[in-house]
């Protein structure tokens, strides 16, 4: 094992999505993540999406560097194994309904007196409190009651859902830095805490400041497709070979280079071109500019007259496009890993590098409760094996 977090130990008894992805995250980096599932009702992330020969594709993503139980938490006998694996444990990340974890006898407090040490990340879709709490919550809710949805799609459309997770993948990131500071704030106090993370809030960050603009502007932000309120030219645009090209212009300067490569200087030394906001608002002329001089020429040509430029620009790549990049391929985005089931697997590398302790992938999504009696063992539960699996507490 490599990576910073060697020596953490973290229980995943959440499922779908956020929380799971939060420990793989943690695992990447050499946290030693216990996988825990039902033994009768495992994570649903196994039969998710694309499937080979029967197995999981996306399973083999966010169940990597995870050693898998089976566990029933809801029994008596099963909860005590949770304490005992607590006892041994840094994290525990879990997503039932508020209240769950607390009937089954197994609250913070319960927890606590396992390890008073022990970080409790507890995510869910609305958070431990507030009229929704109890509610089933997943990350297309929180993308409805963000204002994602109002702001996303063409002004004279619908609201748009985004077609993947978008709300449980922002809220994984937002556990992991939530274990990472509790992790680091017992180092002062000594005691774990509770992590409370409701997935309808991580997301609002992105959307900027929407509430604030609101209250003090009584301003609400408007479906703009792909252009953008801040600043302009931003937009998609396709070139003569019939390619889509993304540009963007968040600096002033690059805004000033692209409209004297599209052939429009006149317009940068007019007084509204000094601002983002101010440009947004002649968005017409200068979109118009961009597209033109755009679908005169090839993709190709376009992308080498920006980058001479010094101009922002880039290509809209779908899957086949991005397995052959090279630029990811030179930040080695994509390793292979060798599958016991698939054999020789790519998929996405670690959120970022690091230089020192950079971490690894040990291995890929294990098959359900493949590490049951080892993880069992270590916990001094060797003993009790036959008869938890003769009652059905584990498989």
């Amino acid at each position: 094992m490599s990576g910073p977090l060697v020596g953490l130990t973290v229980v995943d008894a959440a499922t779908l999505f956020a929380g799971p992805l939060a420990a793989t995250y943690l695992g990447d980096f050499g946290a030693d993540v216990v996988k825990v599932e039902h033994p009768l009702r495992p994570d649903a992330a196994r039969g998710h999406g694309q499937t080979k020969d029967g197995v999981g594709l996306w399973w083999k993503i966010i169940g990597r560097n995870k050693r898998t139980m089976t566990l029933d938490l809801s029994r008596p006998e099963g909860a005590e194994v949770l304490l005992r694996l607590a006892a041994g444990a840094d994290v525990i990340i879990e997503n039932f309904r508020p209240g769950t974890l607390e009937r089954w006898g197994l609250g913070p407090d319960v927890l606590w007196t396992a390890d008073e040490r022990l970080v409790l990340a507890r995510v869910t879709g609305f958070g431990q409190m507030g009229p929704m709490a109890r509610r089933p919550g997943f990350g297309t809710l929180a993308e409805a009651m963000s204002g994602f949805a109002a702001l996303t799609g063409e002004p004279d459309g619908p609201p748009i859902l985004p077609p993947f997770g978008l709300a449980d993948g922002i809220a994984a990131l937002a556990t992991a830095f939530g274990i990472l500071a509790a992790l680091e704030g017992r180092r002062s106090t000594g005691r774990g805490q509770v992590v409370d993370l409701a997935i309808i809030e991580p997301i609002l960050w992105l959307l900027g400041p929407q509430v604030t603009s609101w209250e003090q502007l009584g301003w609400m932000q408007p479906r703009t497709g792909n252009r953008s309120t801040n600043n302009a030219p931003r937009n998609l645009y396709r070139s003569a070979d019939g390619r889509w090209l993304a540009v963007s212009t968040s600096s002033d300067s690059i805004a000033e280079r692209v409209m004297r490569l599209v052939g429009r200087p006149d317009v940068v030394d007019a007084p509204w071109f000094r601002s983002g906001r101010g440009r947004a608002e002649h968005v017409e002329e200068l979109d118009g500019a961009v597209a033109a001089w755009i679908a005169a020429r090839p993709a190709d040509e376009v992308i080498a007259a920006f980058e001479a430029a010094e101009a922002a620009i880039a290509p809209i790549l779908d899957v086949r496009d991005i397995a052959v990049d090279p630029q990811y391929a030179a930040l080695g985005t994509f390793p292979t890993v060798e599958d016991p089931e698939l054999g020789p697997l790519r998929m996405q590398g670690q959120l970022f590098r690091l230089s020192a302790t950079p971490g690894s992938i040990r291995w890929t999504g294990r098959p359900t409760g493949a590490d049951t009696d080892a993880i069992l063992a270590e916990a001094g539960l060797g003993e009790q094996i036959p008869e938890l699996r003769r009652m059905g507490v584990v498989a």
